[in-house]
């Protein structure tokens, strides 16, 4: 969440979106670590022909107020990429999916920004879904060493 952070990863991940070839309007994911993530790209899209609107997809939808899980401009009909911090299980990005496809809308892929290679990956390919990610953990570990 910082601004050094947020000012890198905005514009890697519309990177990503577009090397993806995936024409989305609204980007968002499972609070809280998709929040910054979802954020930054959107206002990195912000002076580009197409910006991309953010939301937040809640862990359980509130008992007052409007009573809903997604949070934000999302719409129905809306092309989403659904946003992880860290694809572990796929279990998150999973609960997100479920959420915006329930809320009428389409989902054309799970951007992460570091795939930990512990199967997440596959299980959300398992549920038809394409996967990208800005890093994962093999990538980290050969920078460190």
């Amino acid at each position: 969440m910082s601004p050094d952070g947020l000012a890198l990863i905005g514009p890697l991940g519309l990177s990503a979106l577009r090397e993806e070839h995936w024409v989305v309007d609204a980007i968002g994911g499972l609070t809280l670590g998709a929040d910054p993530i979802s954020y930054a790209i959107s206002y990195a899209s912000a002076q580009t022909a197409s910006p991309i609107r953010a939301f937040t997809v809640r862990k359980e939808a509130k008992a007052h107020g409007t009573g809903k899980l997604i949070e934000g401009p999302f719409q129905e009909g809306d092309r989403v990429a659904i946003v992880e911090d860290v694809i572990t299980t796929g279990s998150s990005a999973l609960r997100a999916v479920d959420a915006v496809r329930a809320a009428g809308g389409e989902v054309l892929g799970v951007l992460a920004l570091v795939d930990r290679e512990e199967g997440g990956r596959e299980a959300l390919e398992g549920r038809g879904l394409s996967v990208t990610s800005l890093v994962t953990a093999t990538d980290i570990l050969a920078v460190s060493v």
